[in-house]
């Protein structure tokens, strides 16, 4: 790995302007470095890093630049807005000037993810390369063209505990977001599989998927290299949003996370995991039984709350250390219902709805 702009031929270890840093028995080689806007940054396998600039708390989305045959594949791309577009123009302009697109790999459908692919598609006249389940349902979202919130939205909402006035408050910011953040994908893609093994240029990389947090996320291993794109399947400090939505009210995204999770844990301990949010660190198996660990002191601890009957909204303390409010809450909201339906489905947990509020106790 090396300073950008330098031969990707540099090693870390011969330079000494990174000062490896370990938190929580996770191991950051790179320190705290960032690629500043509008740059790459060179590591091993052929990868280059762009960190791009997104107006949210997470501040920014990390995203990948694979050397391939006749050019370069982008892997995630950040959204389709103007400060994400200028610094993806600035490294067209600089580090990319004169090389071609030559696919895009988006990891799963959040708008940080795919908000320009379709921009990419269409400036390079490139293929998109998704899951067909992440595929299908960005395409079903982006469509959704309606102005009003959806009624089974509404409903969710009375029936996870909102108030009344919290409820029109969220149907006044309208719906269809989506629409506005993520560029028009193609009418057509390259679909990717579990399994599939990809080659970039002179490295393959194999597609390794998870769900929970979204429905068939990609991540991407190169085993030769001992590197995996996690997307937001893995990351360092945060933990992922695992949500129960109304397009699948009855699902369990929260026991398909955790499956995931069992599942990475057969991938090699030693890779460098490079995720969508925070630094490259080593560290993989320790931070996905951190993760798991975590999930289940949380059921825990709400099977145990549930000795009378809650809502939703009167499980926030026990899932969160930051007290929730309207700006949080639509997500406070699809995480706690997650946790909630996975302690239902396990047999923890009964719902029963009155007056069109769901309440839960203890079985």
């Amino acid at each position: 790995m090396s300073a950008s702009g330098s031969s990707p031929d540099a090693s870390l270890t011969q330079d000494e302007s990174f000062v490896p840093t370990s938190l929580k028995g996770l191991t950051y080689p790179l320190g705290n470095f960032g690629p500043a806007p509008g740059t790459l940054h060179w590591l091993d396998g052929g990868v280059r890093w762009a960190r791009i600039t997104i107006p949210m708390s997470l501040q920014h989305i990390n995203c990948w630049v694979l050397d391939d045959d006749g050019g370069v594949a982008i892997v995630d791309t950040g959204l389709n807005l103007p400060d994400c577009r200028t610094n993806w123009e600035a490294i067209l302009a600089g580090d990319l000037a004169g090389v071609d697109v030559t696919r895009i790999v988006c990891t799963h459908l959040h708008p940080d993810h795919i908000g320009l692919a379709g921009w990419f598609a269409r400036r390079f006249d490139a293929a998109v390369w998704m899951t067909r389940g992440e595929w299908l349902t960005a395409q079903m979202l982006r469509a959704d063209a309606r102005d009003a919130v959806p009624d089974e939205v509404n409903a969710m909402r009375r029936a996870a505990g909102w108030s009344e006035a919290q409820v029109e408050a969220a149907a006044a910011e309208g719906w269809g977001r989506m629409r506005t953040i993520v560029h028009r994908l193609p009418l057509g893609y390259r679909r990717i599989r579990e399994g599939e093994l990809l080659n970039f240029g002179s490295e393959s990389w194999r597609v390794v998927t998870g769900c929970g947090h979204s429905p068939e996320h990609a991540c991407l291993l190169n085993e030769t290299a001992g590197m995996l794109i996690a997307g937001d399947q893995v990351l360092p400090r945060i933990s992922s949003n695992v949500s129960l939505g109304a397009t699948e009210p009855e699902a369990d995204p929260l026991g398909d996370w955790l499956d995931s999770i069992e599942k990475l844990l057969g991938l090699p301990d030693d890779l460098l995991v490079l995720p969508a949010h925070g630094e490259p660190f080593h560290g993989l198996h320790v931070r996905l039984r951190a993760l798991r660990d975590e999930h289940l002191e949380r059921l825990d601890d709400l099977a145990g709350f549930l000795v009378e009957p809650r809502r939703a909204v009167d499980c926030f303390g026990q899932l969160f250390r930051r007290t929730i409010d309207d700006s949080v809450l639509a997500m406070a909201t699809g995480e706690t219902l997650s946790h909630l339906r996975r302690l239902e489905v396990a047999g923890r947990a009964v719902r029963e709805t009155q007056d069109g509020v769901s309440w839960y106790r203890a079985a």
